[in-house]
């Protein structure tokens, strides 16, 4: 995790509360869901994939083909904590593809490259 989430209270209340065995509240887990989105796009510029973070947020990251209308081709789909633990390192890419925790479409969708953040 890069130094810029360490200072983010909301990562770090909700990773408190997740190796608490606890889900974080509701605001924190927004507020640290859309700042690591957030760092996703400064590391990975572009518009084409898009990553959301339902009900908090969705962000268009990752050099290519850029997407302007309808559905995007390229898709990164999960619930807010699964990316939490993506974003910082504590859920490897592939063990949550695997469990299904992470639903993709499109041929440029694997942002591993990009995690963690």
């Amino acid at each position: 995790m890069s130094s810029e989430h360490d200072m983010s209270p909301a990562v770090t209340a909700a990773l408190a509360a997740l190796d608490a065995g606890r889900t974080p509240e509701r605001t924190t887990l927004r507020d640290a869901v859309r700042a690591l989105l957030s760092a996703l796009a400064g590391r990975a510029p572009g518009r084409a994939v898009e990553v959301r973070v339902p009900p908090y947020g969705a962000v268009q990251c990752c050099p290519g083909p850029r997407h302007t209308r309808g559905t995007p081709p390229n898709v990164v789909e999960m619930e807010p904590v699964t990316w939490v633990l993506l974003a910082t390192g504590r859920l490897p890419w592939a063990d949550a593809v695997e469990d299904g925790r992470i639903r993709t479409s499109g041929i440029r969708a694997d942002i591993s490259p990009y995690l963690p953040i």
